[in-house]
């Protein structure tokens, strides 16, 4: 069941590699740009991120996330003293305690990705949002829920069924964490998405690209309609 949403949800790019992408997100005031550390065709090195962190507009309150796969505290370290990131997205099997060392060493906030395997939408996922949501309590601020990609974790351009939200939703409230919603968005879809659920936050890479790069004019479209 969906409800008819007034909130309006924080907006992240993710997939950022030009500067161009950068300044627009930053024109749109949305809330968060990704830089890709994890093996993907949006993969930019810790130097590449660096140099548009400090292109940043001096005033911009554009935060910035750092997205990884199953990373090492000593991989962490090493792209953190090149790359200022404001926040840590992982998109592996991290476990809670490891999110919890995670987080004791680099006191930033942390955003978990959660794959949304199949089209099921049974009661199944009412008992794995509660445990995952529980889990995490604490130790993250927010859950991200992506179609499962098992190559690259996320990024697929796929969505998964929405009819699954609610479930995580309920979990992510009870145990004070935020939800994000990513896979497969785009301006045609993110309207019905933002319209029927009441979302902390969305995340798009792909849905805003031609041809693998960003495209400025879908980026616009995106955020307009998010609102």
């Amino acid at each position: 069941m969906t409800v008819s949403s007034n909130q309006v949800p924080q907006i992240k790019i993710c997939g950022i590699r030009t500067p161009e992408a950068l300044l627009k997100a930053a024109q749109l005031n949305i809330n968060y740009v990704g830089f890709v550390f994890a093996p993907s065709k949006r993969q930019v090195s810790p130097e590449q991120a660096a140099t548009l962190i400090q292109a940043l507009p001096q005033h911009s309150n554009l935060q910035t996330a750092g997205v990884f796969v199953n990373p090492t505290v000593s991989e962490l370290k090493k792209v953190l003293t090149v790359a200022p990131l404001d926040i840590l997205q992982l998109h592996g099997q991290e476990s809670p305690e490891l999110c919890q060392q995670i987080g004791d060493n680099f006191q930033r906030p942390i955003f978990k990705s959660v794959p949304i395997i199949g089209e099921d939408h049974s009661e199944s996922h009412v008992d794995r949002a509660e445990k995952v949501a529980k889990a995490y309590e604490g130790v993250v601020q927010a859950l991200l829920i992506d179609t499962h990609d098992p190559e690259y974790g996320g990024g697929s351009g796929r969505t998964f069924n929405w009819d699954v939200i609610p479930f995580y939703q309920k979990a992510a409230q009870k145990y004070g964490l935020q939800l994000f919603v990513a896979g497969g968005l785009n301006p045609d879809n993110v309207q019905e998405l933002v319209g029927n659920y009441e979302l902390d936050g969305i995340d798009v890479s792909s849905g805003v690209e031609t041809d693998g790069h960003k495209d400025i004019a879908k980026m616009t479209t995106f955020v307009e309609r998010a609102f």
